[in-house]
């Protein structure tokens, strides 16, 4: 799945057109900023050069992704890594909350792209537009998951430095 590039069917404006009631915005410093559509993760990953920080969960239902929530999401260590490397999109698959439908056909299609089977999935991936389709094009960099292996108390350092290896992929920019 290295250098993965796959046009999603999923136009722009069906996908723009939820993204302010769908976004999950906090802007003070030493909290995180969780996004829920690609359109609008998309926009800041071209502003800001940060790739998108996929979070594949069952929110409701698994106990792993609140584990790893708990006891790493929520470390201040791995906010500020947060904050300064990656736009964060959580892609949430609930089996009591209702989604909108736009929501739940964007999150199927990208557990489809990246073939993710079990949850907590993280994937770290670049976004870009076909010109020719005006579709997204997402580009995988690396998988990660619950830190397994981890020193109890410290699975936000273990993460944390698996994060950093799949980064270490992402080709420098030319100037």
């Amino acid at each position: 799945m290295k250098n993965l590039i796959v046009i999603l069917s999923l136009s722009l404006l069906t996908v723009t057109s939820f993204v302010n009631a769908n976004a999950t915005e906090t802007s003070t410093e030493g909290t995180l900023k969780w996004y829920t559509t690609l359109s609008e993760v998309h926009k800041i990953s071209q502003e800001t050069g940060k790739p998108v920080f996929g979070f594949f969960t069952g929110s409701d239902w698994c106990g792993w992704c609140h584990k790893l929530q708990r006891e790493v999401f929520a470390k201040p260590l791995f906010i500020e890594w947060a904050n300064k490397n990656v736009v964060l999109l959580e892609l949430d698959f609930p089996r009591k909350t209702v989604q909108a439908e736009d929501l739940k056909k964007q999150n199927q299609a990208l557990q489809q792209i990246f073939q993710v089977t079990g949850y907590p999935t993280i994937w770290i991936f670049n976004t870009g537009i076909d010109a020719a389709t005006s579709n997204y094009t997402v580009s995988a960099i690396g998988k990660l998951g619950y830190p397994s292996g981890a020193v109890v108390g410290q699975e936000e350092v273990k993460f944390l430095a698996d994060a950093d290896a799949v980064l270490a992929k992402v080709p420098a920019k030319a100037n």
